[in-house]
């Protein structure tokens, strides 16, 4: 299997106000995120390719139109968590590239969210 991954960037503020209210995620802060999506093929391409990394520069438009110094409460159906992040992402990418197999979402240098079905 070959794989490939990309990194794209994002501010953004969110609030978990469903936690009780002494959690530090209960107040309004904010992360400079980290998203990285893998595709994976058993193949390459005619190109010699999993996908052409241009191609992934859709997902880079996405961010920095919806997502980049937003608030993530305005944005997302449900708590603004990194794993709920993660799965929105892989959604929007897998509806258009098949060969999507897992995003990753940090919040910090120290913790990551997976969603790979």
């Amino acid at each position: 299997m070959y794989r490939i991954s990309k990194e794209f960037h994002f501010s953004a503020s969110h609030q978990l106000g469903h936690l009780p209210q002494d959690h530090q995620c209960a107040r309004l802060h904010g992360h400079n995120y980290i998203v990285v999506v893998e595709l994976a093929a058993p193949a390459l391409n005619a190109d010699g390719f999993v996908r052409d990394y241009h191609e992934l520069a859709a997902l880079k438009h996405y961010i920095d139109t919806c997502f980049d110094h937003r608030h993530l409460n305005d944005v997302l159906d449900g708590p603004s968590t990194a794993e709920n992040l993660a799965r929105h992402f892989f959604d929007w990418c897998r509806e258009r590239w098949s060969e999507v197999a897992a995003v990753r979402v940090s919040e910090t240098p120290k913790t990551w969210a997976e969603y790979r079905p």
